[in-house]
């Protein structure tokens, strides 16, 4: 629309000059065509002019338009990969928190009464170690490994301990105590090496040997993996780790 204008604007003036009388006085014929000339020359630089800017603002409108989508695309891309993490820790802990309540029940069947160090509350050991589970489930890692210490110290004789011991590993390992988580993971593969949580203990202790700097340590435990326990699902974490298939 700006170079239409323009295009106008010279017409106009290219005929007003040529419309005028020879004897006007104010230019002869060889000075007004000089103006004319000069005349088109001014306006056809400044259409041009005019029409560089023109593709330039619609250039750089492209431009903004396809930077805003890229935005939106990478954004909508950051959402989706934050909600699969979100979604991969709960599905992770839901798992740990059945597998629990499962072998609890297992354990509960066979336990003896020559099991126990001392007489235990069952209703208050049960209370106790709801409670530390409770807060892991809600992401209170530091209280949680604070009260299965706490379980832990109560009740020595409690078929609970090798639980206890793996949980209290698992909230210190999230509060990034990778020592202390690693106390804890390694008491329940050494005095319980037969508990189904044994392998994940294990791995645990693996992932606490590395936070701390210890690759080769890191390594020797996830080779016992593969020796002790080659058909859990912790050997195939191990492989993987290792770098074998």
């Amino acid at each position: 629309m700006v170079a239409t204008s323009a295009r106008a604007a010279l017409t106009i003036v290219m005929s007003v000059a040529l419309a005028a009388p020879a004897g006007a006085g104010m230019f002869d014929d060889e000075e007004a065509r000089k103006e004319i000339i000069r005349l088109r020359d001014n306006y056809g630089a400044r259409l041009d002019q005019l029409e560089t800017t023109s593709r330039a603002q619609f250039e750089l409108a492209n431009e903004l338009a396809a930077l805003k989508a890229e935005i939106a695309k990478l954004r909508g891309q950051i959402e989706v990969l934050s909600y699969q993490v979100d979604s991969s820790d709960k599905r992770q802990k839901d798992f740990y928190v059945d597998l629990d309540n499962r072998l609890r029940k297992l354990e509960n069947s066979a336990l003896t009464p020559s099991a126990a160090a001392r007489p235990i509350d069952p209703v208050a050991e049960a209370r106790d170690y709801e409670g530390a589970l409770g807060l892991l489930k809600a992401g209170k890692n530091r209280e949680a490994g604070a009260a299965f210490e706490a379980f832990i110290a109560n009740y020595a004789g409690s078929s609970f301990l090798p639980s206890a011991y793996f949980w209290a590993g698992n909230a210190w390992f999230q509060e990034r105590e990778a020592a202390r988580a690693s106390d804890h993971y390694r008491k329940v593969a050494e005095l319980w090496p037969d508990d189904p949580r044994s392998p994940d203990a294990l791995l645990g202790l693996a992932q606490s040997q590395q936070a701390m700097g210890d690759n080769k340590g890191a390594k020797e435990t996830l080779g016992r993996i593969l020796e002790a326990y080659p058909d859990s699902s912790a050997a195939q974490m191990a492989k993987q780790r290792l770098g074998r298939r």
